[in-house]
């Protein structure tokens, strides 16, 4: 919703300083300079990028504009989950925890929180270091080091999409001078024409320029960061689950495990220690299952 009112506030904006001026809206509706910039600056951004990189730049635009970050719910899910598997890993024998790590779609804990079973990169990340407790002689330095590998992977990849939004952002403004040279090239071709066609045919040029310029700086600049503040925050989930493994390895309790992670969430979402303390004290409930139930 943030993305659309600005985005609303910075076209209004415009539109209604430049009527103010006395400007005509007729003259910077340019749609062919429009195709001209939009058309290359796509065709240069799928050059660039493999396809894949193509789709998950959709992907991340789109929830970057409705901000699909975790939440609240969603870390206290997480914290619950944790608390419920390392319950497990501590009071259990090793081959009845193995069912819930190899087959999370059918374990009772994982299937409790169920906005923790669809993201399956999570998943899988939280089975796979259990895994590796439950083996039994990994040290926690070891660990630690192996996650933050994969964490800065993980977040490496994720944020590609920002990275190649941004390279066609900075890109803009030279295509708006391609067409804005183009139309200039079609005003000299009519320069026996009258003063007034030719001022037209050459304020059209220049809109181009301007277009290429506004795009860049006002939309496609501004949603790369936005992309990229949202996958920072998506893929800190895992940092939550590393800082309660690895003090859940180094001896300690699961409540006190779980605490480790809970202060690692940024404050804005933070639930208290009260709220945790209720979700994994009534069997490691989360909020959303007991609306569900």
């Amino acid at each position: 919703m943030g993305v659309l009112i600005g985005l609303a506030v910075a076209i209004g904006s415009l539109v209604s300083g430049y009527v103010a001026m006395g400007g005509h809206l007729a003259v910077i509706w340019q749609p062919w300079e429009y195709v001209i910039i939009c058309g290359i600056a796509i065709g240069t951004f799928i050059i660039a990028n493999p396809m894949p990189l193509v789709k998950d730049t959709g992907r991340a635009a789109r929830e970057a504009i409705s901000g699909a970050v975790p939440k609240r719910d969603h870390y206290l899910a997480i914290l619950s989950l944790l608390y419920a598997l390392m319950r497990e890993l501590k009071n259990k024998p090793r081959n009845e925890v193995e069912g819930h790590i190899d087959q999370p779609e059918e374990s009772e804990i994982f299937k409790a929180f169920p906005s923790v079973l669809k993201d399956k990169d999570l998943t899988l990340f939280i089975c796979d270091y259990a895994r590796l407790i439950t083996i039994g002689n990994a040290r926690p330095h070891e660990i630690e080091a192996l996650m933050e590998e994969e964490i800065a992977t993980l977040k490496r990849d994720r944020t590609k999409p920002y990275y190649s939004i941004n390279t066609v952002s900075e890109a803009l403004p030279a295509l708006g001078i391609v067409a804005a040279v183009l139309g200039i090239v079609k005003a000299l071709g009519a320069i026996d024409q009258s003063p007034a066609i030719l001022g037209g045919l050459i304020a059209s040029a220049l809109v181009g320029t301007f277009v290429g310029i506004f795009i860049s700086y006002a939309f496609l600049s501004p949603l790369a960061n936005k992309v990229k503040a949202t996958r920072e925050k998506q893929t800190r989930v895992y940092v939550i689950v590393k800082q309660a493994f690895i003090a859940y390895m180094n001896g300690a309790l699961p409540q006190i495990a779980v605490e480790h992670g809970r202060k690692g969430i940024s404050v804005e979402y933070r639930p208290t220690i009260d709220e945790v303390e209720t979700a994994t004290t009534t069997g490691g409930r989360s909020e959303e299952l007991k609306e569900a139930a």
